[in-house]
């Protein structure tokens, strides 16, 4: 015998008999193999690109495409260079204090012009080397007070090589003009020769010959009035003056390195062409598939076998999930098809993200609805396997969108993650699909203030950054909720997922059947409202889908439309055409609203869960009035054919569901209480007790796995419920007594 599988909505159960692909073995390993093919081929663009075997010299015989946005590392080379190249030499002007020097100059042909021991000759000789000792003195001064550090030996370098390219040489004749002069000469001379020099100093010299040939003019205008003191006052500034701006080689390096730091890489965009086709393989080319690492060098499986390992892991770890609860996805193909199908469609969505994200705009990896996958597996399946697909699509994310030369990138992971997490948890309560809209808006704060908190955590983030990844996640949320709504009526209509956001669109009463069901039969429409109510919280006490449940009962009766009149609560005040025809003719209208409501259903095309509670809410219970009618028929007419039980069956097929038997008790409740007049406590009980006993022994539970500690818990249900309904009302005397009765009681 064929073993009966649930499927099961929200974790809720519906049998269903095994055979063919939904339940095979072989099947199941197969799609499962087709799982880690997908998360494969996901990772391996980007942890394992297609590498070329090309040589230098060789025509390629193939066009080659970059696979991401990379760095041509010639092309930013010789970029670097050319800033380098632009950068202007850096000069440091260093205060000289040539005023200084004259002072010292001035001191010493003081000295020695009051010296008397000295001849003319002697003097000039003297003259003749005390300049030089002075100039040098006064130099090996400013050399010393340069600052030590990196550079500083280079720079004094070019600074000696500088004063010694440029020296002055006072004419031989000045010498011997020098001795003649006279205290008072000197006195006069000196403070024109510092104002000189120093506001020559002031510029910025870099040849001192200019600033020499700006002394004449700058003395003549002085208030010299001797020739001869405002010509040796010529010669001394122009002794005096040595340049003050240097090259600084060490700045210049650190220039011209800043500038080659500052370039901006060159970049070949995601699918430039490296390689044409029949192009000649130059050195240039051939480096430039070599940075972009799809050169063939040797050959290398390890990547492959790595990737297949982390493939198979992440297949296996879900599997592994799945066959440790009690999802009916661990036994049924369909479920693991939808599955897959949702993985795929996820990852789609996420490369086609991918496709447009660069090195310089890296955020627009926020922009990926990875909460989408997420959300349909919570709505169509069950919570507990989108939390774990939520971990799955944060690791394909952190791979997809990782633009670093590690393997993951955590930022795109966690948003991921923070963004599915949000959405399965939130979507548990969405009953609307409108409702699914402010589950995107949760996902697109939650999504929002995650990137928010990566962006801050970086030193270098700027406002722009902040501002478009922060846009791209609360657009992510909006396109996550757009897209669910758009693809939920896919999967219901292809798996045959009845969805908690379908079912309440089903039990709107303004529904075309419920409308038709209220109208022409308002006595079952009655009913069914009670059944619902009833069914839902049994449902509701075993673990079984109470919305199902519900929706359920106020289409399960749907067939008595056909023909209302032949039912008890659509009997208002007309006789009971049963009265007038055979029982049999009875059984076989009573019978058939059962098959009539599937077909008017499918015609409708509501879905098979809400068509088999229909079908098989009744089971194959018996008509037991119309049966003993047959009987008493039989007695007093003893020539009739002998009275079969089993024609007065319904022809089921049994309850294959929990909610299909919890409707079937309850719509039996609902109807034997109501035929009650005063029900009690002890009725009530009593009642529904022997309905599930009758139904228990009758074998209408045996194909579907209600158990009797559940069977108990239903009938306590049930109980509580009707009590609710029917509970006891104060009963008011039928006349009011009299105002003297009332007085005279009140006198007592």
């Amino acid at each position: 015998m064929i073993p009966n599988q649930r499927l099961s909505i929200k974790g809720k159960s519906f049998s269903y008999r095994t055979g063919g692909w939904k339940y095979s073995i072989g099947v199941r390993v197969l799609l499962l193999l087709l799982l880690a093919v997908i998360f494969y081929m996901s990772l391996s663009g980007k942890w394992i690109p297609e590498r070329y075997d090309i040589r230098l010299g060789v025509v390629s015989d193939r066009t080659i495409f970059a696979p991401t946005q990379i760095e041509n590392a010639i092309e930013t080379q010789k970029a670097k260079e050319e800033a380098g190249k632009k950068v202007q030499p850096v000069f440091t002007i260093v205060p000289m204090k040539n005023e200084q020097m004259v002072a010292v100059i001035y001191e010493k042909l003081r000295q020695i012009n009051a010296d008397e021991q000295l001849a003319l000759n002697d003097k000039v000789n003297v003259f003749r080397n005390v300049f030089p000792v002075i100039y040098k003195d006064h130099t090996d001064m400013i050399y010393r007070s340069i600052s030590p550090g990196p550079g500083s030996d280079l720079f004094v370098a070019e600074m000696k090589a500088r004063m010694e390219e440029q020296p002055y040489r006072i004419p031989e004749e000045m010498y011997f003009k020098f001795p003649r002069l006279l205290k008072e000469d000197l006195a006069v001379m000196e403070p024109v020769t510092v104002e000189i020099v120093t506001r020559l100093m002031a510029d910025q010299i870099q040849n001192a010959q200019t600033a020499r040939a700006k002394v004449a003019e700058l003395v003549n205008a002085s208030s010299l009035a001797k020739a001869t003191n405002r010509e040796l006052v010529q010669e001394i500034a122009r002794f005096a003056l040595t340049p003050n701006r240097f090259l600084n080689q060490q700045a210049t390096d650190e220039e011209k390195a800043q500038a080659r730091d500052n370039t901006k890489p060159v970049y070949i965009n995601k699918d430039d062409i490296l390689v044409q086709k029949g192009e000649l393989v130059t050195e240039e080319l051939y480096q430039r598939v070599k940075s972009a690492g799809l050169l063939k060098e040797k050959v290398n499986y390890w990547p492959q076998l790595g990737l297949a390992i982390t493939s198979l892991l992440m297949t296996v770890g879900l599997y592994m999930f799945i066959r440790h609860s009690e999802l009916p996805i661990r036994t049924n193909n369909v479920q693991l098809v939808m599955l897959i199908v949702i993985v795929l469609l996820n990852v789609v969505g996420m490369k086609i993200i991918a496709l447009g994200q660069n090195l310089e705009y890296p955020y627009i990896g926020y922009l990926v609805p990875a909460a989408m996958g997420s959300m349909l597996i919570a709505l169509m399946l069950d919570i507990p396997l989108a939390v774990i697909s939520a971990l799955l699509f944060s690791i394909i994310s952190s791979v997809l969108f990782n633009i670093n030369d590690e393997l993951f990138d955590f930022r795109y992971g966690f948003v991921s993650l923070v963004t599915g997490l949000t959405s399965v948890f939130a979507a548990q309560r969405a009953n609307q699909r409108a409702s699914i809209l402010k589950v995107g808006t949760m996902t697109s704060i939650t999504g929002a203030a995650a990137v928010i908190a990566l962006t801050l955590l970086e030193n270098d983030y700027t406002r722009n950054q902040i501002l478009f990844s922060t846009c791209f996640a609360v657009a992510a949320g909006l396109l996550t909720a757009v897209l669910v709504i758009g693809l939920m009526p896919f999967f219901e209509a292809a798996f045959g997922i009845l969805s908690p956001l379908k079912l309440v669109e089903l039990s709107n009463p303004n529904h075309p059947l419920l409308r038709k069901l209220l109208t022409e039969t308002p006595g079952t429409y009655h009913h069914s409202v009670m059944v619902g109510n009833l069914s839902e919280a049994a449902a509701e006490s075993v673990g079984a889908d109470g919305l199902l449940c519900r929706v359920g009962s106020f289409y399960h009766d749907i067939g008595k439309t056909r023909r209302p009149s032949y039912f008890i609560e659509n009997q208002m005040n007309i006789e009971n055409p049963h009265d007038r025809i055979d029982p049999e003719l009875s059984k076989s209208i009573i019978v058939a609203h059962a098959r009539d409501g599937v077909e008017m259903l499918k015609e409708q095309r509501i879905p098979k869960p809400i068509r088999d509670i229909a079908e098989q809410h009744h089971g194959t219970t018996l008509l037991k009035f119309f049966y003993h009618k047959a009987l008493k028929r039989q007695a007093d007419e003893p020539g009739e054919e002998p009275v079969i039980e089993e024609d007065f069956r319904y022809p089921g097929p049994k309850a294959q569901s929990k909610e299909a038997a919890i409707v079937g008790i309850a719509d039996g409740v609902e109807a034997a209480v109501r035929s009650l007049r005063n029900p009690t406590i002890e009725q009530i009980d009593s009642t529904v007790r022997k309905i599930i006993k009758e139904r228990l022994d009758d074998g209408q539970f045996n194909d579907c796995d209600l158990t009797l500690k559940e069977l108990e818990t239903i009938a306590k249900t049930l109980n509580e419920t009707l009590l609710g309904i029917f509970h006891s009302r104060i009963e008011y005397p039928s006349e009011l007594p009299s105002k003297s009765d009332t007085k005279g009681v009140s006198k007592a």
